[in-house]
């Protein structure tokens, strides 16, 4: 039976007993990586009936840095990330690494032999999928609680035929194709999982800079102010 692995990285430890790490062999314990401290007044998530607000996975992700750049979202989020083999690099990748810098410690991170499995393992949430080839713009669509968002390989995106699985949940991030084929993975996942989490009654956002003042919502933003 396919071996899934969970983990919460503090280089790479296991958060319950396996034998593997999907194709690369033997999990290994390797020392902690010390995470920074996390400010009171930092970004808060509140779960839903004990799931996460909204959930990210990449299928067949291949340049580490992106992966790294995902991971750091997820973990500023309180995001779950699923990654779906086969996988273009190794999880002790150094690129893979540095993109994260020492916010692994805090990614909760689930790599899964197939994609089979991947659906499985979450047979009770609703994947909405992004690709180029989308009919439905991303920020017209009602996101729920547990949602997970699907995202495809750099180079290939989604199978088509996950896609024809649920075509009305399947979205596209609008851009200008006349002068980019689409937009870099990491961006697009911080695009989508942003509006996500600005859709969900369950998130609580306190403004993590202090020196950022929030303005009430029908008051004009400051740059306005003088314009008239």
């Amino acid at each position: 039976m396919p071996t899934i692995t969970t983990a919460t990285f503090t280089w790479w430890k296991k958060t319950t007993p396996r034998t593997s790490c999907g194709r690369f062999g033997p999990c290994r314990e390797v020392p902690a990586v010390a995470g920074p401290e996390i400010p009171s007044n930092s970004l808060q998530l509140t779960e839903l009936a004990g799931r996460p607000p909204v959930q990210v996975a990449i299928v067949e992700p291949e340049i580490p840095q992106n992966t790294g750049n995902v991971a750091r979202t997820c973990a500023a989020t309180h995001t779950p990330l699923h990654l779906i083999e086969p996988l273009g690099f190794r999880l002790t990748d150094r690129y893979l690494k540095r993109a994260g810098l020492d916010y692994w410690p805090h990614v909760d991170l689930t790599v899964y032999p197939d994609l089979e499995s991947f659906r499985r393992r979450l047979s009770g949430c609703r994947f909405v999928y992004f690709s180029t080839h989308g009919t439905r713009v991303f920020h017209d669509f009602r996101f729920h609680p547990g949602d997970c968002l699907v995202f495809g390989s750099e180079t290939r995106g989604l199978p088509p035929g996950l896609l024809r699985t649920e075509p009305r949940h399947v979205l596209t991030l609008p851009i200008d194709r006349s002068r980019v084929r689409s937009l870099n993975l990491a961006t697009a996942v911080g695009v989508a999982l942003f509006e996500a989490l600005r859709q969900m009654p369950c998130a609580h956002r306190p403004l993590a800079d202090p020196a950022v003042t929030r303005l009430p919502p029908d008051e004009e933003p400051r740059e306005n102010l003088g314009a008239r």
